[in-house]
């Protein structure tokens, strides 16, 4: 956001120069990220909290250096019949205003209040609560939407002139990358600029039944917007209407029929206060983003509106001339009082740790438009009135953050909190932890994803209940994750997308579901790969399945992937650890496994399914793992025990089968490990292979049984008595043995 220091210093009389204002505004929290051009031309690159939009102006920017250099702010003119001002504060704007009034009763006039300070503040003229419905005034006026719409002001003007506006204001408006339009059009960006409050021009001519109408639009209703964009409206969208139909879009753009042209001649001047939710869900719904809807989804200042609709007259009678007809339109449904809070002296004390005196903080606060009075005894008590435009300071808390950043960060002394508990670890650290270390070893990275993912995604990776955001960023941020896959599937593409091909990460986290009104957050991990770092890791020379083809090479890399998964979870004290086919649709179906530890379910993993890597447009073929850390967390730490090595030696028999496809290595184990055998250290595949003299729809392995004793030096005919058992029991699988 750019700002001119040159516009702020016409509020506030400053004797520091362009610089140095820069760095006590970022000191105050109204951050200066740069500064560009010099002299008259000089713009300020400003960085506004979302919680500031009274800053996002000059004005409010100027009202903040009165602050810190405690000098007077001088105020905006308002023009309004019932209150008289002297030309001292009258500006040549205002004082054209009311020479152009035909019956000399629209003068421009202000009201203001002078604290003891000094300290000249924009005082809102007391508005009194009228209906819905204005009628007794020059233009009609209905509010159908009071909740949504609490304040409609509106001004007309007749027998104006649309030409280009004076170059002080092009010239200004230029400086802050905004295109001068027209003379009426820039008025509305000018006001913006200068004080906040958004505002919009309608050519009075083109409003059809000469009467405004606020209400939600129908189902299907449409709208040209000032884009040139028709929008098919819902009724969730709060629109502004003439008697027969929308034009314009509450808080966010205007509509194209009624826009200012060359031949407008009857303004009517809008200025309003917008429910923030309704303006910010119309904006994301039809994919509109402007200057107006910005300030407005954050919230404006509400007592504003009849100042920035005299402004935005007064600049517009100043440059065309016309008549200012009537008094200001300015239709109120309810008052947006700001409730006050309680501020006291202890807790000012307690959180910043200062010695700051009930002068010093009445001092403060009234400088930024607080009202304060004392309660209580001696002084240790305040209840401090909220400004209209400060809706970010809604408790004490708040208005103690109000006088430490204006008191200056840097003042307070460098003190501990007082802490008297003790550092407690998570009763499933040390288990986290190890994991983590591991998954470092192998060369994974931790990353960190959203916590958010799409309906679409929470359906496609989770059966799981959703748990709905009330005001989601977009669509494809509109639940609480169901599943860590998605989330990982976006880093591998980001990676790839930016040719990062060799990508490890891991996560852990926690995902969100929903049993009925119960919300459950259990713990998960998850990991993921890319096909070309998972190929790096593969041993050389140590390929199991030495087949030619795709089949064989892929099967290779899931294995190594596999390997991965079983050193993560061949930490935890399990019995038995098995796999099967039953894993989630979203894997490949030949390359995918499930975990189970005892016979429960702990993990899934395996090359993700093709439909999936073209749906999220991956560059190459990627793998994941997903670990149930709850279930893991309840199996707990395999303990490490040390024993002395056995001074016997292992002796090695090696087994040649061909079997179906449809028998695993699993199915092998299990009856191998199903007859017993104290003394089988291990056994594994050593070699697959398919093709050649092997039929089709079959495969040759060969296996390697581990025979060792702690007791005595095995014998042959044991050995030969154990391998015949092995046989036996593979022969019954359908295995036929190779010599």
């Amino acid at each position: 956001m750019k700002l001119s220091p040159n516009w702020i210093r016409e509020f506030v009389e400053l004797a520091v120069d362009d610089r140095h204002l820069a760095e006590d505004l970022t000191g105050v929290g109204i951050a200066v990220e740069g500064i560009s051009g010099s002299g008259a031309d000089a713009v300020f690159e400003m960085e506004i909290g979302t919680n500031r939009p009274d800053a996002m102006n000059h004005y409010g920017v100027a009202r903040e250096a009165a602050a810190i250099y405690d000098v007077p702010l001088k105020q905006l003119s308002v023009l309004n019949s019932r209150f008289p001002v002297t030309d001292e504060w009258q500006t040549p704007a205002a004082k054209a205003a009311s020479i152009s009034s035909s019956d000399g009763a629209a003068e421009s006039r202000a009201l203001s209040k002078q604290n003891h300070h000094g300290t000249t503040e924009v005082v809102p003229f007391p508005v009194e609560p009228s209906s819905a419905f204005s009628l007794d005034s020059p233009f009609p006026i209905t509010v159908e939407e009071p909740q949504l719409c609490p304040r409609f002001s509106a001004r007309v003007i007749r027998g104006t002139k649309i030409k280009a506006s004076p170059e002080k204001i092009a010239h200004r408006l230029r400086l802050l990358d905004q295109r001068p339009i027209s003379n009426a059009v820039d008025a509305t960006n000018y006001v913006l600029w200068e004080m906040g409050k958004p505002t919009h021009v309608f050519d009075m001519d083109l409003l059809e039944g000469g009467r405004i109408v606020v209400r939600k639009a129908k189902n299907g209703e449409k709208l040209k917007t000032l884009d040139g964009v028709e929008r098919t409206l819902t009724s969730e969208d709060l629109v502004v209407c003439d008697a027969k139909r929308p034009v314009g879009l509450a808080g966010v753009m205007g509509g194209f029929d009624t826009m200012i042209t060359d031949k407008t001649r009857n303004i009517l001047i809008e200025s309003a206060w917008w429910d923030p939710g309704t303006v910010r869900k119309s904006s994301r719904r039809h994919g509109i983003h402007t200057d107006a809807s910005h300030r407005f989804e954050r919230g404006a200042d509400f007592e504003s509106t009849v100042l920035s609709c005299d402004l935005v007259a007064s600049l517009i009678l100043e440059s065309g001339g016309g008549e200012l007809v009537g008094d200001v339109i300015d239709v109120v449904s309810k008052k947006m009082d700001l409730a006050p809070a309680v501020l006291r002296l202890s807790e000012v004390h307690r959180i910043l740790g200062g010695n700051l005196t009930a002068g010093e903080i009445f001092r403060i606060l009234k400088k930024l438009g607080f009202g304060v009075i004392p309660e209580g005894q001696a002084d240790t008590q305040f209840r401090v009135h909220i400004p209209s435009w400060r809706l970010d300071v809604e408790r004490e808390i708040d208005v103690i953050e109000e006088i430490a950043r204006l008191h200056g960060y840097d003042k307070f002394e460098n003190t501990l909190p007082a802490y008297s508990g003790a550092v407690v670890e998570l009763p499933h650290a040390a288990m986290d932890a190890t994991l983590r270390s591991r998954a470092l070893a192998l060369g994974y990275n931790e990353a960190i994803s959203l916590t958010f993912i799409s309906h679409a995604d929470a359906e496609k990776f989770s059966s799981a209940s959703v748990l709905e955001l009330e005001n989601p960023l977009s669509e494809e941020a509109s639940v609480m994750r169901t599943s860590m896959a998605p989330g990982m599937l976006d880093m591998l593409a980001w990676n790839l997308n930016r040719d990062s091909e060799m990508v490890r990460l891991f996560e852990m986290a926690h995902v969100y579901e929903m049993f009925g009104a119960e919300r459950s957050e259990p713990a998960r991990a998850c990991l993921g790969a890319t096909l070309a770092a998972v190929k790096e890791s593969l041993p050389v020379g140590g390929v199991l399945d030495v087949s030619k083809g795709e089949h064989a090479a892929a099967a290779e890399v899931f294995r190594s992937f596999k390997g991965d998964v079983e050193n993560l979870l061949s930490a935890f004290a399990y019995d038995e650890m098995g796999f099967d086919r039953q894993t989630a649709e979203y894997f490949h179906p030949g390359r995918s496994a499930r975990v189970l530890m005892d016979g429960v379910p702990v993990a899934q993993f395996g090359q993700v399914a093709e439909s999936v890597k073209t749906e999220r447009k991956l560059r190459q073929d990627v793998f994941l793992a997903e670990i149930d850390l709850e279930k893991l967390h309840g199996v707990g730490l395999r303990e490490v025990r040390f024993a002395p090595l056995t001074k016997y030696p292992a002796v090695e028999r090696d087994f040649s089968f061909v079997f179906g496809d449809e028998v695993e290595f699993e199915t092998m184990r299990r009856a191998v490990a199903g007859l017993g055998l104290s003394v089988l250290r291990a056994f594994t595949p050593v070699e697959i292979f398919r093709g050649g003299a092997i039929e089709k729809g079959k495969y040759s392995i060969l296996l390697r049984a581990r025979f060792q004793s702690e007791e005595a030096t095995l014998r042959d005919d044991q050995i030969a008595q154990w391998s015949g058992e092995i046989v036996g029991a593979l022969k019954k699988l359908g295995g036929v043995q190779r010599a």
